[in-house]
């Protein structure tokens, strides 16, 4: 899928990864077919609701989910292309029967396409909060193009959030840890707020730091704040 025309030269106009994993199951197949239109966000809608938070690639949705209970005036969007993924925070929306016409969160919205498409359709400063929690690392070197956490990317991001809101990445993996510390070094958007290696109150767990902790990795947990507050 092709980004909107307009990003900085250096970010891929390919999405890399994967759309599906395993076979769906007709149940799944009926929510992508049913609950999904009902949830998915227009980012040419306006005027769009405030505060507005934006998680990238919510894996299974735990994280979201979370933060959407704890925080019931924010409107989140949770962005992903995995349709396993898709399906999984589907399930735990609407029970089976449900799928069409089951009561759904107002304030919780689904972008099921590349989020770099989102952030190119949503206007400066629309942001409050962005998401980025333990994210594919493209551990090999001719692959860090494809890392959401890209010098190219920063100006991107840094568009669409308001100074002063909070970009929060997560990561387990070393090689990615070290790429986050590079990025960031040399820049003036965005301001190193905390680095810390224990999961901070209010960030809910997900299942990937879950697997992490289990295999022996240590996660760093990054906040940077948007410059210009």
């Amino acid at each position: 899928m092709d980004i909107e025309p307009g990003m900085p030269e250096g970010v891929p106009h390919r999405l890399y990864g994967r759309r599906r994993g395993h076979p769906l199951r007709p149940r799944q197949e009926t929510l992508l077919a049913q609950t999904l239109p009902r949830l998915r966000f227009d980012p040419a809608a306006r005027p769009l609701p405030s505060p507005l938070w934006l998680e990238v690639g919510f894996g299974g949705g735990e994280h979201a989910l979370a933060q959407h209970a704890a925080h019931p005036e924010v409107t989140y969007l949770a962005s992903e292309v995995f349709e396993n993924g898709l399906c999984s925070l589907l399930t735990r929306l609407v029970p089976e029967g449900g799928e069409a016409d089951a009561p759904l969160p107002p304030r919780l919205h689904v972008w099921p396409h590349d989020a770099r498409e989102l952030l190119a359709a949503l206007p400066d400063g629309s942001l409050d909060r962005l998401f980025l929690m333990f994210p594919d690392p493209w551990p090999k070197s001719r692959h860090a193009k494809r890392r959401f956490v890209h010098p190219a990317m920063l100006p991107v991001v840094a568009r669409v959030l308001r100074p002063g809101a909070l970009w929060r990445i997560a990561s387990d993996d070393p090689t990615y840890q070290d790429w986050v510390r590079e990025v960031f070094a040399d820049q003036a958007l965005f301001i190193q707020q905390s680095l810390v290696a224990l999961r901070p109150h209010g960030w809910p767990p997900t299942r990937y730091e879950a697997k992490a902790l289990r295999e022996g990795r240590t996660p760093f947990y990054w906040e940077f704040r948007r410059s210009g507050a």
